[in-house]
């Protein structure tokens, strides 16, 4: 194989820089705000939406209605796309109303009262303190944009989350965990702070992109704050913070209040207005070196790839061609294979089954990260991610039967991985329902998806298979013997078990460091945004596969082992299990997460994963491997 052309790189290193920097969901209006409301031109309500609430000790994110918060008497839910199902996100309106340019200190939004005498309250309070404990954060909207906590770190750099506390916990021992680091007054032992009151900043852009007649929305940060109200009805928001005890003896109310102001900035453009969250996630740094890790080992493998190719293969065919018969059977090496190499495998059905659905994860893998590059599958656009996955799996299914047909007239392709996957995802999702968490799928929309699978994907499967058996057997270059040759005593290095073991260390190589962002934000719910690195990451590990494939398939035939079908998918798939290594180091080395709910979500999640990765750099390492070995037998004179 060749190695990366340069301007094929330029191409994509454009591409890294352009999705790392401010993008905005090709297509997506923007919303004006005026102080007097226009219904055509402009309007001055903002309305705060509330989304789930999840925590990087726990898996199982809530909603916002399970905790006792304040809540909007006029509820109303935005429609929600298939992916924002899937991925657990339940958004709704909140009783934080504003109105645009409208500053207010300290606005009361409601009180709540616990009675020490009611056992329905002490539930509610111990949920609360639960929370508090294992460090849930509120995650809200306004004007699709997340509302921000910035604050400052070692080495003076501004972090901002899209996401803020709860509260926070003081042990027995009087050591704060978590937020309570921040103030010197959360000093109560065995006590909670709760984060009743918010400083709101909200800033707007009104220059030349509204021509000063309205406003555009381009930031919203808040300051979480404990407040003990001296009078609820009436209150200061300046009193000392709000200690919840650990043990409830007492009636406690919690009043909830918030203060606003908007400020103009009209640096900030709205098209690039992610970009203050974007860039205050470091790592850009991290990314490049991880790109440039990855081509040394691409060149590397290139170069052996063309060694290999130029001058050790054609000089085996030339010479080999200009041999007589009787001096080419004393030959040895992988010529003297030819008549095997092409003999059908062993569990030839479940090899077409899995290369039918690796063909489908790849299609839809590399069709999805595209998109992404393009900006269509921005955060902006919550759920678009998902969405787009499961509707290309669902359209793919042709390719998947097509390719299972063609290489083993089978067309069940659909009906075993898939099955698998459901299975998992099933028990996975009764564990969510147990438990109680937003992330449960409802029961209607796990048959939508059923619905989806046998009347959508199932029948598209038949006609790939149905094609697929209308087209003739795939014919080999050369004819194979009736009687198996024997395989000679084989070294260490080229038996079965250490080629394979070995053949997934460099892919895995390319994509380590990669790996540690997405787990950061499937787990640790850090925002992923940089689709151009990945997309560049994605095609360094289809040639990583390929290359390191059609080596170790060299190796293994010049020592005249010709069992490389089910060799060939299994080398580059043994990534797989690298990856499945690396998930287990993350979950105790990088996770907090405790609990046995959520270490089975976590664990049974990350088999889903790891089966599809398998069957995907499975399928490109056999592919690779089977186009070398037709193009080197296809030269080869045989009589």
């Amino acid at each position: 194989m060749k190695s990366l052309n340069p301007r094929f790189i330029f191409l994509l290193s454009l591409t890294v820089v352009s999705s790392s920097l401010g993008f905005y969901l090709p297509g997506l209006a923007p919303v004006s705000f005026c102080e007097k409301e226009d219904a055509k031109e402009c309007q001055k309500d903002i309305q705060l939406f509330v989304n789930r609430l999840d925590s990087v000790e726990s898996v199982l994110p809530y909603e916002y209605d399970a905790f006792d918060f304040c809540k909007d008497t006029d509820e109303r839910r935005p429609s929600e796309n298939l992916g924002q199902v899937l991925f657990g996100e339940r958004i709704e309106t909140s009783p934080y109303k504003f109105t645009f340019k409208s500053d207010k200190a300290c606005v009361k939004v409601c009180t709540k009262s616990y009675d020490a005498g009611s056992k329905e309250d002490k539930l509610k309070l111990d949920f609360l303190k639960k929370g508090m404990e294992l460090n849930y954060q509120h995650h809200w909207i306004v004007d699709n944009m997340p509302v921000t906590w910035c604050y400052i770190v070692e080495g003076n750099q501004k972090v901002c989350n899209p996401g803020f506390p709860i509260g926070c916990l003081v042990n027995q021992e009087g050591k704060p965990k978590d937020a309570c680091v921040i103030n010197a007054d959360f000093n109560k032992k065995n006590a909670y702070y709760i984060f009743n009151h918010v400083d709101i900043t909200i800033f707007y852009h009104s220059g030349d992109e509204t021509n000063g007649m309205s406003a555009r929305l381009v930031a919203a940060t808040l300051e979480p704050r404990s407040v003990k109200h001296s009078n609820d009805d009436k209150p200061t928001c300046d009193g000392t913070p709000m200690d919840i005890p650990a043990e409830f003896k007492n009636n406690l109310k919690v009043t909830y209040t918030y203060s606003i102001q908007f400020k103009q900035n009209d640096d900030i453009r709205w098209a690039s207005r992610w970009d203050y969250i974007l860039v205050s996630m470091p790592h850009t740094n991290i990314q490049w070196f991880s790109i440039m890790n990855s081509l040394v080992i691409v060149l590397f493998l290139s170069g052996m790839v063309a060694m290999i190719m130029l001058r050790t293969l054609h000089k085996d065919i030339a010479r080999y061609n200009q041999m007589d018969q009787e001096e080419a059977q004393e030959e040895s090496g992988w010529k003297q294979v030819h008549g095997d190499v092409f003999r059908p495998p062993r569990m030839g059905m479940l090899l077409s089954v899995f290369l039918g659905q690796g063909t489908q994860v790849f299609i839809m893998t590399f069709i999805t990260l595209f998109l992404a590059c393009l900006g269509f599958l921005s955060p902006a656009n919550r759920g678009a991610l998902m969405t787009c996955s499961v509707v290309l799996w669902v359209l793919l299914g042709t390719p998947a039967g097509y390719v299972s047909a063609r290489l083993y007239k089978s067309n069940f392709s659909m009906l075993c991985f898939c099955r698998i996957v459901f299975v998992d995802f099933f028990l996975m999702n009764l564990i969510l329902w147990v438990e109680g968490s937003s992330a449960a799928i409802p029961f209607g929309t796990l048959v939508a998806i059923l619905a989806l699978w046998f009347g959508i994907s199932v029948p598209l499967t038949f006609v790939g298979a149905y094609f697929g058996f209308k087209k003739p057997g795939i014919e080999p270059p050369v004819r194979t013997n009736q009687i198996p040759r024997q395989i000679p005593q084989q070294s260490f290095f080229t038996k079965p078990v250490p080629g394979i073991i070995m053949g997934g260390i460099l892919p895995f190589g390319c994509i380590f460091i990669q790996l540690f962002f997405i787990l950061n934000s499937i787990w640790s719910h850090q925002m992923y945004y940089m689709f151009g690195f990945l997309f560049l990451v994605f095609i360094i590990l289809l040639i990583t596969c390929s290359e390191a494939t059609v080596l170790l398939c060299y190796f293994h035939l010049c020592a005249e082992d010709y069992h490389w079908w089910w060799r060939s998918f299994l080398t580059s798939g043994f990534t797989a299990v690298y990856l499945f290594v690396y998930a287990v180091h993350y979950f105790f080395s990088k996770l907090q997460i405790i609990g046995v709910a959520s270490t089975i979500l976590y664990f049974g999640y990350t088999l889903i994963m790891v089966l599809i990765f398998f069957i995907f750099t499975g399928t490109i390492g056999f592919f690779a491997c089977f186009l070398f070995v037709n193009k080197i037998y296809s030269v080869l004179k045989v009589d």
